[in-house]
């Protein structure tokens, strides 16, 4: 038997702040009380003037992961590294089914690479052919393997996007059997035509990038994707929502009392598209799908957080690094250095998520703690089938839980982050909130800056039926 007592602390979850101790035990919340007694030798740690938070949960990271010519930078190890450091304790990864193939061996895959990963991992399944036997493999995956929720691509023709009637049979095979489809929405097809007309002109610098994948192109695929899932009557979520177009759409459907969730990513929230002006190639770092919007679709994000159309904030973890210098030339934005469709399409995000959610919408645009949780934590525990064990603080869960302290101030650096990746998009933002300790299942893995978790501690998430918000 295992045991820890945290003392004095603030504890916030989705619905409640009170102050009281935490009894840890063999993994789990054992008992929550003031004054809780225990024996002799039980370890203690003093949360006085800190906030006790559930472990952060981010549904949506690229790990490892080949991604066209590239390969993203972060293994499952340096990746969950960085998650606790930034206080997420769980993160639910993309698995890919290759085209010819069976997702169960994709799944398969996954599984041989996360298995060195030092939190708590759930896996998602991209679906790039759509068959009766992929049909019949996604019942599997669901039933068997835990894995309930199916991402489908709107995008990159000929790479991963699939056509509206895969999308259809997909969405009533997963709906039918307590899963959900996740979406990447923008239409492919035309933003392949504006790009190669941009590199037809000679404009080849990173900024193409942004003005060749338009607000609009958002906003069509999101609409017709929700009417999609309407006719197959199954939910749908919305992953790495950018603009003000595709949140409309959302909450169209939501106000219709649909199964529509999203999500958005703090480079949305608290990043602007005029990062593509900087100099030469630096502009690259900032290269991800759906780019980086105007300050209108940023105010709508902020809304849309307000009012529950977007119910999640998630990372979209997916490093490339800057240099080849560091890991060579596969794993960095230089590909694309003289094309900018080549630049390989993702930014790291996973160690700042926690602060600077807390920093930009609890200590700056009035987001309640409640609220803080429940979009980082909470939300996409239920929405994925991870609650009650995960993404709240009750007897009965797992011991994920977060020491934070709300009135530290620092500066972002890369150069002190965990990640293999070399910058951060946020390089010299200063933040007040930062992580002081972090339990998962009861064990201390963070202490500061002091590292005590390990390779390869993490376990693997069986998930129940998803798309289910309360």
């Amino acid at each position: 038997m295992t045991a820890t007592v945290i003392r004095n602390g603030r504890i916030v979850t989705a619905v409640d702040d009170y102050r009281a101790d935490i009894l840890m035990e063999d993994g789990r919340v054992r008992m929550i009380g003031t004054d809780l007694p225990v024996g002799d030798g039980i370890p203690e740690h003093d949360a006085k003037g800190l906030l006790v938070l559930p472990g952060g949960v981010d549904v949506h990271t690229h790990l490892d992961w080949d991604f066209g010519p590239a390969r993203t930078a972060d293994t499952f190890y340096t990746g969950s590294q960085a998650a606790a450091f930034g206080g997420t304790t769980t993160v639910v990864d993309f698995a890919a089914q290759v085209k010819g193939t069976s997702p169960l061996d994709g799944l398969a895959d996954w599984h041989e690479r996360a298995s060195v990963a030092a939190v708590d991992m759930g896996a998602h399944m991209i679906i790039t052919e759509v068959n009766d036997q992929t049909l019949i493999d996604m019942k599997s995956l669901i039933h068997d393997e835990g894995v309930s929720t199916f991402k489908l691509f709107t995008a990159y023709p000929d790479v991963l996007m699939i056509d509206d009637g895969q999308i259809f049979k997909t969405m009533r095979q997963v709906g039918a059997h307590g899963g959900m489809v996740q979406i990447h929405a923008e239409n492919g097809h035309v933003i392949d035509v504006l790009v190669q007309e941009a590199l037809d002109a000679g404009n080849t610098s990173p900024k193409w990038h942004m003005l060749t994948r338009p607000t609009l192109m958002e906003g069509e695929a999101t609409h017709r994707v929700i009417r999609i899932a309407e006719l197959a009557e199954a939910p749908v979520y919305i992953v790495h929502l950018s603009a003000g177009e595709a949140l409309d759409a959302v909450t169209e459907a939501r106000d219709r009392g649909l199964p529509v969730h999203a999500e958005t990513c703090p480079h949305y929230l608290f990043l602007t598209d005029e990062e593509y002006d900087r100099p030469g190639f630096e502009a690259a770092k900032f290269v991800m799908p759906p780019p980086l919007r105007g300050a209108a679709h940023q105010h709508a994000l902020w809304r849309g957080l307000k009012t529950d159309d977007l119910q999640v904030i998630a990372t979209d973890h997916c490093p490339f690094c800057f240099s080849e210098n560091v890991l060579g030339l596969r794993l960095s934005k230089e590909l694309g250095r003289d094309d900018f469709s080549k630049i390989p399409n993702g930014a790291p995000g996973l160690e700042t998520r926690m602060p600077l959610v807390y920093d930009g919408g609890v200590r700056r645009n009035g987001m309640s703690l409640n609220r803080y949780v429940e979009l980082t934590a909470t939300a996409p525990a239920k929405l994925f089938g991870l609650f009650p064990r995960k993404g709240t603080i009750a007897v009965g869960s797992d011991a994920d839980i977060v020491l934070f302290n709300p009135n530290e101030t620092w500066t972002i650096h890369a150069a002190e982050h965990h990640s293999r990746v070399e910058y951060s998009l946020f390089e010299g933002r200063e933040i007040t909130g930062r992580v002081s300790k972090v339990f998962l299942r009861g064990e201390l893995i963070v202490d500061g800056r002091e590292w005590l978790g390990r390779e390869g501690g993490g376990q693997f998430l069986k998930r129940g039926q998803a798309g289910k918000a309360k």
